[in-house]
């Protein structure tokens, strides 16, 4: 007994010696998983900075769709002035963004929750990538998503017609899991949006986002547009709605990029395109969009609107010319949110699927006029009720004083008042005009739009660069996508080529290729 006694009295000694052996010796620089699970940090930290990553930079935005839909105009004659502005690819990082920032750490969190037994963190995490996803298919078309992950030679690409199916499906269960644990509070303290963790405002983005996705094929696809539209507005859990509802997303203590191009480098500056709208349509939120420019002489053209824009691939000779035009407005410089969907986008959805008869849409004219009254709210914009009854103010046509090379006669005739009397075509003209108008600072679903829609009208690039190298778009027309990254094109060859064929007959991997969404059809009824 005495024996046993004395073996168990060395059991207990080793087992403590063994402890404070193993507590001794942890380096006291690393947090262990253990620790990091305590309170969901190990699965929640990584939700801002997948959130932040679903918009880009410099490289990603501002000298790709931010200028080709003309928001925004470089002064600035990167390359010798033959570069993306000017259709010729120079920069092409979003893949890179988010794979890198949204894909990868998702999966992780992921197989996290798995583990150790947090199923909501999965489901947020799901809806983010679809997010991201659905943004990065905008620019490239076929992407790596249903194959991410596993582990080969070559990761086989979704084909674009199989991709949005899957999202929709992939939208299903998470509103099921979301619908299941509405009181949810666990992810309050990561959430970077306002929305502080609430699973009923983030149903009202799964909802939002389906519309989104659900319009986007409506041309190419409209039984399961309709299909898909029709659920997301009947579905109880509602859409963004209002202001208050909007999705942003904390800059987490950084400069909104389009003001650190404009004021930091001196590389952005407001567009002619949205110059011609705003100051044409007399448009009340101009001054909460961009600054005065610096030289009265520079919009002589309209002396009283002291706005003036660089024109998209526009002819730069030197990069102090265009500089005195307008930058962003100064607000931007201390904003710590920024837009990732708002009420006044849903309203013109809406507005768009009312006009293709979906139901639970509504009116199409309410939807316009609420949408106009919401971004005005929303940006702090002056006179929305003249603005809305506005039958005779049209877009102007465009003066670069520097250069006149980048002049251009405005191609839209549109007036902002709402006419029942219109056809629909000219309906949804002034729809996706208003969405522009709104989307400043998201501008890449501006730029699915116009693809899929031809609205807002805006110019042809004045410098067209295109050529062999990368594709050539036809001085009639506008870029259709960006190529797949060279990391791929050279580490992953046989499924870009197999992703390249599911893009139709004659597709290439060039800027000239349609998405599936983007019909060619001038028509959009």
């Amino acid at each position: 007994m005495k024996k046993i006694i004395l073996a168990l009295i060395s059991l207990v000694a080793f087992a403590a010696c063994t402890e404070d052996f193993i507590e001794e010796n942890r380096n006291p620089y690393q947090i262990s998983e253990e620790q990091l699970l305590e309170d969901n940090n190990l699965l929640g930290s990584p939700f801002s900075g997948m959130i932040f990553n679903l918009n880009g930079h410099q490289i990603e935005e501002d000298l790709c769709s931010d200028n080709w839909m003309g928001y925004m105009g470089t002064p600035t004659d990167f390359v010798g002035n033959v570069n993306n502005t000017t259709y010729y690819i120079r920069w092409n990082t979003y893949w890179d963004r988010v794979y890198g920032s949204i894909m990868s750490p998702s999966k992780k969190v992921i197989e996290l929750a798995k583990k150790y037994n947090l199923p909501m963190f999965a489901t947020w995490a799901k809806l983010v990538r679809i997010y991201g996803m659905s943004k990065l298919t905008g620019v490239h078309g076929p992407v790596i998503y249903s194959q991410y992950g596993i582990s080969g030679n070559s990761i086989l690409y979704d084909k674009e017609s199989d991709l949005y199916p899957l999202f929709f499906k992939q939208l299903d269960s998470i509103q099921t899991d979301f619908n299941a644990n509405k009181e949810y509070v666990g992810f309050k303290k990561f959430d970077p949006s306002k929305y502080a963790g609430s699973i009923p405002q983030w149903q009202k983005v799964v909802n939002s986002l389906r519309l989104r996705l659900a319009i986007r094929i409506s041309k190419v696809d409209p039984a399961m547009a309709k299909t898909e539209g029709e659920k997301a507005l009947a579905d109880p859990a509602g859409l963004i709605a209002t202001n208050a509802d909007n999705f942003t997303n904390s800059l987490q203590g950084s400069k909104i990029p389009v003001a650190q191009i404009s004021y930091e480098w001196d590389d952005t500056r407001m567009g002619a395109p949205i110059e011609s709208f705003m100051v044409g349509l007399k448009d009340g939120r101009i001054s909460k969009y961009f600054a005065p420019a610096a030289n009265p002489g520079t919009y002589a053209d309209h002396p009283t609107v002291p706005y003036k824009g660089v024109r998209n691939g526009a002819y730069i000779k030197a990069k102090a010319d265009h500089v005195p035009f307008s930058r962003v407005a100064e607000d931007f410089q201390t904003v710590q949110f920024r837009r990732n969907f708002t009420a006044a986008e849903v309203a013109f959805l809406k507005a768009e699927a009312g006009l293709r008869g979906w139901a639970g849409a509504g009116d199409p004219k309410t939807n316009y006029e609420e949408g106009i009254k919401l971004s005005f709210s929303d940006w702090g914009g002056s006179g929305v009720d003249a603005y809305i009854a506005d039958a005779t103010s049209k877009p102007i046509s465009y003066v670069d004083p520097v250069d006149a090379r980048n002049n251009f006669t405005a191609a839209s005739t549109i007036t902002v008042a709402w006419n029942n009397a219109d056809s629909n075509e000219l309906k949804l003209e002034k729809i996706i005009t208003q969405k522009y108008l709104n989307n400043f600072t998201n501008t890449q679903e501006a730029w699915v739009d116009f693809r899929r829609t031809g609205y807002p009208k805006i110019p042809h690039v004045a410098k067209n660069d295109s050529n062999a190298d990368w594709g050539i778009i036809p001085a009639t027309e506008w870029i259709k996508r960006m190529p797949f990254v060279n990391a791929e094109r050279n580490g992953n060859t046989a499924a870009v080529a197999d992703a390249v064929s599911k893009m139709g007959a004659g597709a290439k991997d060039d800027i000239a290729t349609r998405l599936w969404w983007d019909t060619g059809r001038a028509s959009n009824f």
